[in-house]
């Protein structure tokens, strides 16, 4: 990766965690059901076979060559994380982390002291564009 973190303070002067910079997206994307079929932890045997979406694939590693971070976040378990790295590298998938073990069944509420954007997957990758609200969402 090719930036610095912009180091911040707070009104005491103590150091906080660093940002990205403003043109350093930091994306983390669910996998199944939105980079691939839906397939459940329950039925492993699917997720070697299961094939990426094109448009997945094409936008997010694009994406990573404008240097952004793409880091996959999946409820599939530690268990699965070498059959889940396998079928990323097979399929030409680039990206900085994987992480696994999010919590299943969705209706995510996501607290953090860092400002959170979330951008539905409802079946389809592009860029994102910003829309009256100055939300981003993906293409249609």
């Amino acid at each position: 990766m090719s930036f610095s973190l912009k180091n911040i303070k707070n009104e005491k002067g103590e150091n906080l965690s660093p940002v990205l910079p403003d043109t350093v997206k930091n994306y983390l994307i669910d996998i199944d059901g939105t980079i691939c079929d839906d397939v459940p932890n329950e039925e492993p045997e699917r997720m070697g076979t299961c094939e990426p979406y094109p448009d997945a694939l094409e936008i997010l590693n694009k994406w990573y060559d404008e240097g952004h971070i793409i880091t996959f976040f999946t409820s599939r378990t530690e268990e699965h994380r070498t059959i889940t790295e396998y079928w990323l590298k097979k399929h030409g998938f680039k990206y900085h982390g994987l992480l696994v073990g999010k919590p299943r069944g969705g209706n995510y509420h996501w607290i953090d002291n860092h400002l959170v954007k979330a951008t539905r997957f409802k079946g389809k990758f592009t860029d994102l564009i910003k829309i009256s609200a100055t939300i981003e969402v993906f293409e249609s």
